[in-house]
């Protein structure tokens, strides 16, 4: 380099960092002057963590939730410590764990969120790597910062009663009916709330929280296997209530397997240290639940204590309303797909869904919380047309968006793509969509049965026969929203916006993949999908 060229200006503090100006500036020439003045000399231990714990780019490549956790830790090596527990996450957004994935990992990295549990949708690999990079958090030592751009790191949580699931209040269970007609593979649910003594509002978009009780039959029978009395007294309560309102007994966690590996010897203390590992040494590992785990290793008798602090606690599940306030004051409902299957010859039921099937009954009521959506809403202006991808549940924010805009008197036009497996008895909502068409409020719907022909024909595939029209929508200012599957109904929906985009706004591939990530970045294109 030319010695009279002056030096780069080096910017370490990114604009995104939570610093003024002013402290930005500060820090910068505070870090260049080490980098530079002191040529290769290698920051201190100090130094060194305030840099793994500050800012980057802001750019998140691994922020896809259909990206295997290793591709995502892989796009995430090399960037700061608290990145890196981002891309540990799910990438869903779908506040479960009380933040978005950003947050989430911000506040862990920050220290202002001690669990490293609360990511449901990653499950034991988000756990066991939150677990790894918490410790390597825990050796660095503390960021030195000057006391001039010091600042809160400390993120806002909801602490009013019924905004966040550390705060939760009691609804009460109204009613439930079946969606599906005979015939149907699926069995769906809608399921009404009376949220009056609960003194809940929501805004269509948000989410409903519950806190679900464990199934009876499962708690009594692992309770045997322990070999153990129901009355048994664990935190000042019996056993059995513990076991049903306040443990998770799906997926078995490693911290029950470390507890087995030291109350055995031999080759089942090396199975049990293996799965604890995250192993898989008998290849049974993902399908191994609490009541499996014992069974596993049946001659293991944990003290009924040591049991349940080695289980992880109960966490809520979140569900897209599927009602609007404005149009039913007091109420709220869920559009809930039951989960049950079968592992070897042992039923397994999916915990909140067979829950609001089955095990509650109208009039109880159950702790819930509502959850505030990140980017997913009607819009502000309430004449902007709007486009709405829902197959199967999916079509559950819809309906909530459709009757607001019907009770708002929003004049802006509104098209559904509604896809399931059959026509004549998966068709939800049938005659409540038909008369919102006849009334107006529904200007088109769109339908797509994945069963009724000899090819399976889904959402995708209609769009991409509606290009044309969907293309008119969106030149016109329209926003679209997806909601339902994040593996392959999302990607698939927004590959034909792409094609549709390439297609009929005469733009190449490229330009069309650009043109939908614009429709993203200026909110008019959202996404609730799990």
């Amino acid at each position: 380099m030319n010695q009279m060229t002056p030096p780069p200006k080096i910017e370490i503090i990114p604009a995104s960092a939570p610093f003024s100006d002013a402290q930005r500036s500060w820090l910068n020439g505070f870090f260049a002057g080490l980098l530079t003045d002191r040529g290769p000399t290698p920051l201190s231990a100090e130094q060194g963590a305030a840099v793994l714990q500050g800012g980057d780019d802001g750019e998140a490549p691994w922020h896809d939730q259909t990206m295997p956790i290793a591709d995502r830790m892989k796009l995430a090596e090399g960037r700061p410590l608290r990145r890196r527990m981002m891309a540990a996450m799910a990438q869903q957004d779908c506040g479960q764990c009380g933040y978005n994935c950003h947050d989430y990992s911000d506040a862990i990295a920050n220290k202002t969120e001690a669990r490293l549990n609360l990511c449901v949708p990653g499950g034991k690999e988000t756990a066991r790597m939150l677990k790894a990079l918490n410790e390597e958090l825990e050796k660095a030592p503390a960021p030195v910062v000057p006391a001039a751009a010091s600042v809160t790191a400390g993120l806002a949580i909801a602490t009013e009663p019924g905004r966040s699931r550390d705060y939760p209040v009691a609804a009460t269970f109204v009613s439930r009916r079946l969606l599906n007609k005979a015939g149907s593979e699926k069995e769906t649910w809608h399921v009404d709330f009376d949220l009056s003594g609960a003194g809940l509002d929501y805004v269509v978009g948000d989410s409903f929280g519950i806190f679900a009780r464990n199934d009876l039959g499962d708690v009594d029978q692992i309770i045997a296997l322990l070999g153990a009395s129901h009355t048994t007294k664990v935190r000042g309560k019996t056993l059995r209530e513990v076991l049903t309102s306040e443990a998770s007994l799906a997926p078995a966690p490693d911290s029950l397997f470390e507890l087995f590996s030291y109350l055995t010897g031999g080759a089942q203390r090396e199975r049990a240290r293996a799965l604890a590992q995250g192993e898989d040494p008998d290849g049974d590992a993902a399908t191994l639940d609490v009541m499996a785990a014992l069974q596993k290793f049946s001659g293991v008798r944990p003290h009924p204590e040591a049991f349940v602090e080695a289980l992880e606690p109960l966490q809520p599940r979140l569900y897209s309303i599927s009602s609007s306030h404005n149009a039913t004051p007091g109420k709220l409902s869920l559009t809930v797909d039951c989960v049950r299957y079968v592992v070897g010859k042992r039923k397994r039921l999916g915990l909140a869904s067979t829950f609001l099937a089955e095990r509650i009954n109208p009039g109880d009521e159950v702790r819930v919380y509502v959850q505030k959506a990140h980017g997913f809403a009607l819009p502000q202006d309430p004449k902007v047309p709007i486009i709405m991808v829902g197959p199967g549940t999916g079509v559950a924010p819809f309906r909530a968006f459709l009757l607001d805009r019907k009770a708002t008197g929003a004049p802006g036009r509104n098209w559904l793509f509604f896809g399931h497996q059959r026509s004549d008895c998966d068709f939800f909502y049938a005659d409540e969509l038909n008369a919102l068409k006849t009334s107006g409020v529904l200007t088109r719907l769109s339908l797509a049965w994945s069963r009724d022909g000899d090819k399976k024909f889904y959402v995708q595939d209609r769009m991409r026969e509606l290009g044309r029209e969907i293309w008119t929508w969106l030149a016109e200012g329209a926003s679209l929203y997806i909601c339902g599957d994040a593996k392959r109904m999302a990607k698939d929906v927004e590959r034909a916006l792409v094609d549709i985009v390439a297609q009929f706004g005469a733009r190449s591939t490229d330009e069309a993949v650009l043109f939908v990530a614009d429709l993203k970045k200026k909110g008019r294109f959202q996404q609730d999908v799990y």
